[in-house]
């Protein structure tokens, strides 16, 4: 199986073995369970992208209000039509 050698100053290192032992690992399964968690987040995070652009667009038809300021077509209201906008959480008379 591959290996992997990773320097680390005397204060990260120790440091990152406290973090181990907080979680009951070993030194080599933390930094490898590290790792793997890194990749499956990056994974989620681009599959959440990818699943919110694909429905944007029914999201925004469906709920015209809540389109982000910035993609408002000029004159719409939004959230500031309800108070919400930037008056810090005050109703805007």
């Amino acid at each position: 199986m591959p290996s992997l050698n990773v320097s680390f100053t005397e204060e990260e290192l120790e440091g990152v073995r406290a973090a181990a032992a907080a979680e009951g690992k070993s030194l080599k399964q933390y930094l490898h369970d590290l790792g793997v968690r890194e990749h499956q987040r990056k994974q989620f995070v681009s599959g959440a992208l990818d699943w919110g652009d694909r429905l944007r667009e029914e999201f925004d038809a469906a709920f015209p209000t809540e389109i982000p300021p910035r993609r408002r077509a000029p004159g719409h209201g939004g959230a500031q039509a309800h108070g919400r906008g930037h008056g810090g959480g005050k109703s805007v008379a």
